[in-house]
């Protein structure tokens, strides 16, 4: 039985490099001026840069090429084709038929995969594909396991992506129109307003023709529901939440398959992904090592394997709460988030090592630290960390001696040898340049209602089903 790829996102050369750090066997990456991708922070030099990286490793990186084209992007492709075949990368994600077909007429040397983007969700069309070229095709978040099971049985002899972590979208997998058409900012162009998260309030149009709002307070708030039924489901009621800042009627919960994989790794699948290409390196790496070790657990022993065991790091991670999206079938209403769109996690990402002057590590700071607080470093490669207490804090550049250290503008402090719990050249070994380091997030009040609460409601749906 052959193990999968585990593919993670790289939206700039540190995430990329973050990753392979811990336990990525691939990569995909995307420029604003070949993917449209507005968001990435990758440059060409940064992409050349990469990809040698990610090679040197002894692993690959796939390049984006996957938004619907209009005429105006279409006049952009011999460019981006050209920069493609300079850079050399593992493979190209397509979406558009014509992209594809012109990638195919003037650069078949360049492996041709066709992305999520495509909505793949059944046999035939992989099929379709396949005829056409493609060396890999990833499936949509919408096709449940017993499809993709099928789907895998039927087409033996191409490579089969899917997704396993990370965001999901109410609509089809970026195909959405909601952001065109109330934020004028494209889906399909990277620029996602993301609509669905918004909140919105119900109003009441009186008879008059005015509109009034309804007004939520302490005193009513429990007197009433509001809910909502369908026309060809009758007797279904879904309920409409709203508190004194709105409701949240498309915000999904992000997906998280990690209890599923011990179904998913036997029916071999070519490439485990992980969406999340504008999330923080602290995302990717700590992604990326819970699925490392959660994969080469199953094979190593597969009838021991425990997904518990690996949820506490996935948990780490800010989330808006996890479900198992369509794997088990159908969408239920546990796989929106009808109280809030903010992500919430009990771990904050503290900040990473961003080299090692001979043995002093300098440490970038990504959020506030305060003197005799803990952070835990992430070790690559386990599931074990290194925790470190600091009294206080040298600035890496001026060496001054604070008691508290804030995060911005690249700010990095050095920690000596002597302030390791253990010797350094075993702390270096460990730790090497990229290493993460976490600090614990105190929820206090509604945050930690709404955190417990939707951690449970995981619990209950995976036992459950």
């Amino acid at each position: 039985m052959k193990k999968p790829e585990l593919l993670l996102p790289a939206g700039s050369l540190v995430k990329l490099k973050t990753a392979l750090l811990y336990g990525a066997d691939a990569v995909y990456a995307g420029t604003p001026d070949m993917s449209l991708r507005t968001q990435s922070a990758f440059t060409a030099d940064d992409l050349s840069e990469g990809i040698s990286w990610t090679h040197l490793q002894g692993k690959k990186i796939y390049l984006t090429l996957n938004l619907y084209i209009h005429d105006e992007e279409a006049q952009k492709l011999p460019q981006f084709v050209d920069t493609l075949r300079a850079l050399k990368p593992d493979g190209v994600l397509v979406a558009d038929p014509g992209v594809f077909y012109y990638l195919k007429e003037n650069a078949p040397e360049l492996n041709r995969f066709v992305s999520t983007q495509a909505n793949i969700c059944s046999a035939e069309s992989v099929r379709f594909w396949q005829s056409m070229g493609a060396k890999l095709c990833v499936l949509g978040r919408e096709v449940t396991f017993a499809e993709t099971s099928r789907i895998r049985r039927q087409c033996p002899d191409v490579m089969l992506e899917m997704f396993i972590h990370g965001a999901m979208c109410m609509s089809y997998s970026g195909r959405c129109l909601i952001s065109n058409f109330l934020a004028d900012r494209s889906a399909n162009k990277g620029k996602c307003a993301h609509c669905c998260r918004w909140h919105y309030k119900l109003h009441l149009r009186l008879k008059d023709g005015s509109v009034k709002a309804i007004e939520i307070n302490e005193q009513n708030k429990d007197a009433f529901e509001f809910l909502v039924e369908e026309d060809f489901r009758p007797g279904e009621f879904y309920e409409v939440v709203e508190d004194e800042h709105g409701g949240y009627f498309f915000n999904s919960k992000d997906l998280c398959l990690m209890p599923r994989l011990n179904e998913i790794l036997p029916i071999g699948m070519d490439s485990l992904k992980v969406e999340g290409r504008n999330k923080t390196e602290y995302y990717a790496g700590t992604a990326a090592r819970a699925y490392r070790q959660a994969i080469d657990d199953w094979f190593e022993n597969p009838d021991q394997w425990d997904y518990q065991k690996y949820m506490p790091d996935l948990y780490t991670l800010q989330n808006r709460g996890y479900c198992l999206g369509f794997h088990d079938g159908k969408l239920t209403n546990l796989s929106q988030n009808y109280e809030y769109t903010r992500t919430l996690g009990n771990w904050l990402f503290a900040g990473s090592i961003v080299c090692w002057e001979g043995n002093d590590a300098i440490f970038e700071v990504r959020n506030y630290i305060n003197g005799g607080e803990f952070i835990d470093f992430l070790i690559p490669n386990t599931l074990e960390c290194l925790r470190l207490v600091l009294d206080s804090f040298e600035d890496a550049q001026s060496g001054e001696i604070t008691p508290r250290v804030s995060a911005g503008q690249g700010k990095k402090i050095r920690i000596r040898p002597n302030q390791w719990s253990r010797p350094i050249e075993e702390v270096k070994r460990l730790l090497p340049q990229y290493a993460l380091a976490r600090k614990p997030q105190i929820l206090t009040g509604e945050n930690k209602r709404l955190y417990d609460s939707k951690t449970a409601e995981f619990a209950d749906l995976i036992q459950k089903v």
